[in-house]
């Protein structure tokens, strides 16, 4: 009977190989269990680790498909941050909505390991590709982040801040967590996105650790659901 790990790598290799491409359907877990005899335990914690690699996100009413590549994954960040100095690809800019420090919500301080409400620096902005609004990110900074880089603080987009942290604070970009839910947009996310009508939206909870194990950002970045599985470069 295989194990959770052997059932990721098996899909990890597809994907990789290009035998599963971006937007293409992975089977059920159902289909999982059945085909692999394992109980629903092993096919969800399975369908979690492709989840949290970046590498799937699950559709409303569409099961799990295969991410597009990312121009935001953060090790195509850090590849094209070392190659031109920019964190975003030629087409793309970033404006900032808001900047500001902020009472931690809940879901942010427990992935920064403070306490809820502490101070933390709030950097809302929004990257368009080509002039057309494709995410929305929320990004929460540790105070010692803003200490190290007080430009975080400033409401001017540095086109990559989360390097230019990692640089000042002498490590570099190790690993992340990502979490990828579905949901109802909001008003201002509609409007932000440029969505005519209710809709649903993607949304990634990504925290980022740096090498030497200290958190350098925790963001929520919002992407229309469309936008996911039609256009280039979204997880």
């Amino acid at each position: 009977m295989a194990g959770y790990i052997a059932i990721a790598r098996h899909f990890e290799g597809l994907i990789e190989s290009g035998e599963l491409q971006p937007g293409d359907r992975l089977p059920t877990q159902r289909e999982v269990m059945q085909e692999w005899e394992v109980a629903g335990q092993t096919a969800s914690r399975a369908f979690k680790v492709l989840r949290e690699k970046g590498l799937t996100l699950a559709t409303t009413g569409g099961g799990t498909v295969v991410a597009p590549t990312s121009s935001s994954n953060v090790a195509s960040r850090v590849e094209t941050w070392a190659n031109t100095g920019r964190a975003l690809k030629k087409n793309e800019t970033s404006e900032i909505l808001e900047v500001g420090r902020v009472g931690a919500p809940e879901t942010i301080a427990a992935r920064l390991g403070v306490e809820p409400g502490s101070p933390v620096q709030l950097r809302r902005r929004l990257v368009r590709r080509g002039g057309v609004p494709v995410h929305m990110s929320s990004s929460y900074y540790p105070l010692y982040v803003v200490e190290a880089t007080p430009e975080l603080a400033e409401p001017v987009s540095t086109g990559a801040s989360r390097e230019l942290a990692a640089e000042r604070l002498g490590s570099v970009q190790s690993r992340w967590r990502e979490e990828i839910t579905s949901r109802e947009s909001t008003e201002q996310e509609r409007q932000a996105l440029g969505l005519t009508a209710p809709a649903w939206i993607q949304q990634v909870v990504r925290t980022v650790y740096l090498a030497d194990g200290r958190v350098v950002e925790t963001a929520i970045k919002v992407v229309s659901a469309e936008t996911v599985i039609s256009h280039e470069g979204e997880f």
